[in-house]
Order: structure tokens, then sequence, then C-alpha cells
């Protein structure tokens, strides 16, 4: 056999030896990439909360969880007014944009008084300071107002609409936001307050 037969048949072997490689390595499914975890579900509550709160305005609804591990007094409280139905039409009298909204105050019922609505409350204090390391002013975080005694907050609360952990030493943080964080957003002074009801945790 002459050389140049010689080297034809080789490169013909050579050549059938990569393409099979070729087809082979195309044939190779490829790796499955690893499935996202699931979104938490508007409205589902975070581990160790309590009853979730559900605020009825003429924008919307929103709901918040609350921490009874960490602030019972307060969230027994603030249960105890809803099942009373404390707040039900009351108004929002104050809104920082960028900062928070408050309600609470019952002389926001009557829109002829504006001038009077800010130190409202139901007459009783909760008696405790439950200020917690654990839960802070994030965005959405619900706390107790007061006037500069946290054990002396009574009904008043806000919701944070940003960041503020300068106010974490001084107030309590006894709930978050869950679902309609957007309502919340939409608020502006004097909106009404239709209903608050109590659900349990999910």
């Amino acid at each position: 056999m002459s050389v140049r037969i010689l080297t034809f048949v080789l490169a013909s072997v050579l050549a059938g030896v990569v393409a099979a490689s070729g087809q082979t390595a195309a044939a190779k499914p490829a790796a499955a990439k690893p499935a996202p975890a699931p979104a938490a579900k508007p409205g589902q509550t975070s581990p160790g909360a309590g009853p979730v709160i559900v605020v009825e305005t003429e924008k919307g609804t929103f709901e918040f969880e609350t921490y009874p591990n960490e602030a019972p007094k307060t969230v027994a409280h603030i249960v105890g007014l809803v099942n009373k139905r404390f707040y039900n039409g009351q108004r929002v009298h104050r809104v920082v944009p960028g900062f928070v909204i408050q309600m609470g105050d019952p002389q926001t019922r009557d829109m002829t008084k504006q001038d009077a609505w800010g130190p409202g409350g139901s007459g009783t204090t909760i008696g405790a300071a439950e200020i917690s390391k654990t839960r802070t002013h994030v965005r959405g975080a619900v706390a107790m107002a007061h006037a500069g005694d946290a054990a002396k907050a009574d009904s008043q609360f806000y919701v944070t609409l940003a960041d503020v952990h300068r106010l974490d030493a001084d107030y309590t943080v006894f709930g978050k936001i869950i679902s309609g964080m957007d309502v919340v957003m939409k608020i502006v002074q004097t909106d009404r307050i239709v209903r608050v009801t109590v659900r349990e945790a999910k």
C-alpha cells in the first residue's frame, strides 16, 4: 500500500472518530437547573407569629401578623381592642411620606374636630415596654406610638413605610405587614378605617 493511500485511510478513520465524538457530546442532555424556592404567599405568616390583624380601609385591605412571643402584653391589648371594634370607623390621622402612617385615635371619627386629633386613646395603657432586638423597624413593621414612655402606649400604632432603625431602641414592634403593603403606601391622612378584625395565623 502506498504512503498516499495509507494517509488517506488514516485521515478518513480519524474524521469518523471525531464526527462520532461530536454526535455523542451533542446527544448529552443539559444539566438540570435547580428549581427556585417557592415564594411566600401573600398573607402567609412567619414561624412563631400570632393572630393576624386585618385592616379594611377605604383604599383597600392590609394584614399584619403579630408577635406574642416578643410582645405578649402588647398583642393581647391590641387584639382585645380589635375584638371590641375599637378601631372601626376611625381615620388615619398621621401620614409622613417615606416614614410612617399612624392610626388609633377614637377622636378621628369626628371630621369637625381634626385640630384635636392625635392624643386620643382607649384610656388603658399597656403597662410594659416590650422592645425587642429581634423585631425591628424594617419596612412594613407595625409598632406602638407613645408620647415618651413606651410602657404608656395605648391604642395608637404605626406602620413604617421604609426601614427606620433609629426607632428600634424606643418603640415596641409587635407586628409586620404580610399582605397589602401596596394599600398602605396609598393611604393618606383622613382615610377611613372601615373595619378591623382578627384571624388566626396560617
